[in-house]
């Protein structure tokens, strides 16, 4: 094969491993992050203790508390009975009973989620939850810490809509994709990278290149996190907007953003050792047993002839 052919089919492998680098990563990523219940609880497990977190939980459980009290006495409240309502719901999210209520629900919530997604047989149906497991649960702890009435709190077994049918009929079908993209793509990153370097004319560069283009690919990466993040919080409505959803969504992607640094100094460390590979570790050239030693000296002029 020609050098230029070489040259050339190389430096497309190994552009498309760089390409395939960041998305195999956020495939992986997602498939045994957020996709998995275990990682996902502990992800999420610390928010409980963020402010902001507390504050938005405080939020949506005072406004549910007063519908509550409105359905119970026919009749909206007043503005010291909602006052108290909300100092109560903000003191409540700094127990343990809280904690427990979060992570129970989270779980429970997730595990409805991603059992619907892995059904095929599911479609067109919404995921629903029944929250009264976790209500008892918390119900249990504050009578276990002496809260008054805390036995006369409601436990209601009513089905929770997380996602509507077409939500859910749609998200099904990427998480099929990821699952595949998940066992694929990294296995294609690495055999267009170890292809290219093997077809290249001159491999120290093409390992040089693979390095930067990886390098690159995990840059890209981070910046993507960084607008996904923008993105995403902007998109969001009610309490759970702001710095909420920012808390949620960088307990989230916290793990993406250390692989994608990850990338980043794989390739570069790489791209380095290659280059002063090439650069310092040539061996000196031997000189043959038929050069001389020395210095060349001028050569010796040529005999004329002369005419006798």
């Amino acid at each position: 094969m020609f050098p230029r052919l070489r040259s050339a089919l190389s430096a497309v492998l190994i552009a498309l491993a760089s390409l395939l680098a960041p998305c195999a990563t956020l495939a992986v990523w997602a498939m045994h992050g957020p996709a998995d219940t275990a990682r996902y609880a502990a992800a999420v497990a610390p928010l409980a203790d963020d402010p902001d977190v507390r504050d938005a939980a405080a939020d949506t459980l005072g406004a549910g508390f007063a519908g509550y009290v409105d359905e119970t006495v026919a009749g909206p409240v007043n503005g010291a009975v909602r006052l108290f309502v909300r100092d109560a719901a903000r003191s409540f999210t700094r127990t343990e009973a809280f904690h427990e209520g979060w992570d129970a629900a989270h779980r429970t919530v997730h595990a409805a989620v991603l059992r619907a997604l892995r059904d095929d047989g599911a479609a067109g149906r919404a995921v629903t939850v029944d929250l009264a497991p976790v209500t008892e649960r918390v119900r249990d702890r504050l009578a276990e810490d002496h809260v008054p009435f805390a036995r006369r709190i409601p436990v209601r077994h009513t089905a929770l809509t997380v996602l509507p049918a077409h939500e859910t009929d749609r998200l099904r079908k990427g998480y099929h994709v990821l699952d595949v993209a998940a066992f694929w793509l990294p296995l294609a990153a690495v055999a267009f990278a170890v292809t290219g370097i093997a077809v290249a004319a001159r491999r120290r560069r093409a390992v040089t290149a693979a390095g930067i283009g990886t390098a690159l690919g995990g840059a890209l990466l981070a910046l993507a996190v960084v607008v996904g993040r923008r993105l995403t919080v902007a998109e969001l409505p009610g309490p759970v907007d702001g710095p909420a959803a920012g808390a949620v969504y960088d307990a989230l992607t916290e793990t993406l953003r250390t692989a994608s640094w990850l990338l980043v100094a794989l390739g570069l460390t790489v791209a380095l050792a290659s280059w002063l590979t090439g650069r310092y570790g040539r061996p000196p050239r031997r000189r043959s047993p038929a050069e001389p030693a020395g210095e060349p000296g001028p050569a010796p002029p040529r005999p004329t002839r002369t005419r006798l």
